[in-house]
């Protein structure tokens, strides 16, 4: 039977034997963090919800950051009401390993916090938007298990990409890092018909993950894997079960009448389907939201956080519910697109990407060399890397509601397209390739909030190379004359030089420039200081085997 924290007032009449005893179940909820960056926001987001005398379990990702995991567990080595899970994994977005550390977190709370009668599944960029005496009370008048949990089937809640293959076929690989091993999985089985059956006593269910269980849900679930490994094996190989595996179980195991199927925690997404970001003048807006929680708070909100994380401990707090929170972001997200929007767009303005995000662009005329490098640097650095997004229409990019599907699109929506991709990414730091010529992109990255950064590589060009370019711009062609390529040769050879030097002229902050004709120890040099890398780090990249071979 599960334990609750119970509250007893005994009230003593004068002189008297008699007694009466008034019992009051109050809620108490350990937090489930699964969380990879930023250690000074997890730690103050643990001290601030565990003074109103919550709990929090953490899972730190075991790819990510060692220094950072060690000042998160120094700072919180003290707090009797923080505990991590006792085993760390590497986790990577669509795959089991999110389930798996949840379910490791929460193992590690239900164990340490006997009087938690709530778990609540959070992010590093959520926070509260409600006190904590609001969000008790509101647990304890509702019984209930809060998780979105739709038929998988029936309901649109997946807009676009893969639906029923997710479940029928077996996902070894991560769609995002390794998206060709992926897909050629994927079309092995669909070719040989290794289709597989849902566990037949199970109704799929969909929704968020981020939901509200009360104890004895928990404790359901936990002895549901134990007992039935057959279906833990199945969701350990479908893609994105994070998405599934809690809803549905939820769903199989509870009455209905028992699950609200909403989330507790606000959050809003573009006509892309990535989540709408909440910057420092939301504060009025998102108190006003039907919502314990809010994700995802900007990191460079700081005041936003400040007073966000204030109000979890205040006291007496009067909230006046209004929830049009969707409803006014449509409406003028809508008056945007039809060109009728006569002041900035209530949530962050679409011209900037953000002031605590990093681009990193590499421009090269030859393409193959760029490609050659970005390999190279994205085993090094673990920074997210792309190819000639905005040149190439063959560029792998991953499925953002239809803005990436073609070149004119990309390069129309540049900067919606990179947010995006920040955010799919999960990451505050991204390289992509771009050919010189495209000097009015570089020019409009360049007017951004955020920081960028610009490598040139600098080629040596023979007539052999300059000649293939022509023909595959459509200068010339295989039956285009000798005499006729001999005068082509230095308008081409100019027009590539002109570029280069435009690049130079424009005077761009943190502009650096590695050549073919340099060595390898000359080279280091602007590689390091462009990835914010050692020099030996950066010899080591300057010294890739064959990177200017044509």
């Amino acid at each position: 039977m599960p334990v609750f924290s119970m509250v007893v007032h005994v009230i003593y009449a004068n002189n008297s034997d008699k007694s009466k005893v008034l019992v009051s179940q109050m809620a108490k909820i350990a937090f489930i963090l699964l969380c990879h960056k930023n250690p000074g926001a997890i730690i103050n987001q643990a001290k601030r919800l565990t003074a109103a005398g919550d709990y929090m379990a953490i899972h730190f990702d075991a790819r990510a950051n060692s220094e950072h995991f060690d000042e998160i567990q120094g700072a919180l080595a003290g707090n009797p009401n923080v505990v991590f899970s006792k085993k760390r994994i590497k986790c990577g977005w669509g795959e089991w390993s999110l389930v798996q550390a949840s379910l490791y977190a929460l193992e590690a709370a239900e164990q340490a916090f006997p009087r938690a009668t709530h778990f609540y599944m959070l992010s590093g960029d959520c926070m509260a938007i409600k006190s904590a005496e609001f969000a008790h009370e509101f647990l304890d008048e509702n019984d209930a298990d809060f998780i979105e949990s739709f038929d998988y089937f029936e309901s649109d809640w997946i807009k676009t990409g893969m639906k029923e293959e997710r479940l029928i076929y077996r996902h070894f690989f991560n769609e995002r890092t390794q998206s060709k091993l992926f897909y050629a999985a994927f079309n092995t089985q669909k070719r040989l018909g290794l289709a597989r059956k849902i566990p037949a006593d199970l109704q799929i269910m969909i929704g968020s993950q981020w939901w509200c269980l009360r104890r004895q849900t928990v404790e359901k679930i936990q002895d549901f894997c134990r007992s039935r490994p057959d279906v833990v094996r199945f969701f350990k190989t479908t893609w994105i079960p994070d998405e599934t595996f809690f809803q549905t179980l939820v769903h199989h195991l509870i009455p209905e009448n028992e699950i609200r199927t909403r989330t507790l925690t606000f959050l809003m997404f573009s006509d892309y389907g990535m989540p709408v970001t909440f910057y420092n003048d939301h504060y009025d807006l998102l108190l006003g939201q039907d919502f314990l929680f809010a994700r995802k708070i900007s990191p460079g909100a700081h005041e936003l956080r400040r007073r966000l994380g204030d109000l979890y401990a205040t006291k007496g707090a009067q909230f006046q519910i209004s929830n049009e929170g969707i409803s006014l972001f449509k409406f003028l997200s809508g008056r945007g697109r039809d060109g009728r929007r006569f002041a900035p767009r209530f949530w962050e303005t679409e011209s900037t990407l953000g002031r605590e995000r990093e681009l990193m662009i590499v421009t090269c005329k030859k393409w193959h060399v760029a490609k050659r490098l970005l390999h190279r640097m994205r085993q090094l650095t673990n920074v997210p890397a792309i190819e000639f997004v905005f040149d190439e229409e063959t560029t792998q990019l991953p499925d953002l509601g239809g803005i990436q599907k073609s070149l004119a699109k990309r390069t129309r929506h540049r900067r919606a397209l990179m947010r995006m991709l920040f955010d799919y990414y999960e990451t505050d730091r991204l390289i992509f390739c771009l050919d010189p010529n495209n000097m009015d992109l570089l020019q409009d990255f360049y007017t951004d909030r955020s920081k960028t950064s610009l490598l040139e590589i600098e080629c040596d060009f023979d007539d052999e190379y300059l000649l293939g370019h022509a023909k595959r711009v459509g200068l010339a062609g295989e039956q285009t004359r000798e005499e006729t390529l001999e005068r082509l040769l230095p308008t081409i050879r100019a027009d590539v030089h002109f570029q280069s030097d435009q690049i130079k002229d424009a005077k761009f902050p943190d502009f650096f420039r590695m050549r073919q004709s340099a060595t390898i120890d000359e080279n280091a040099l602007p590689l390091a200081a462009f990835l914010d890398i050692t020099v030996e780090q950066a010899r080591d990249l300057a010294a890739t085997d064959h990177l200017f071979a044509d």
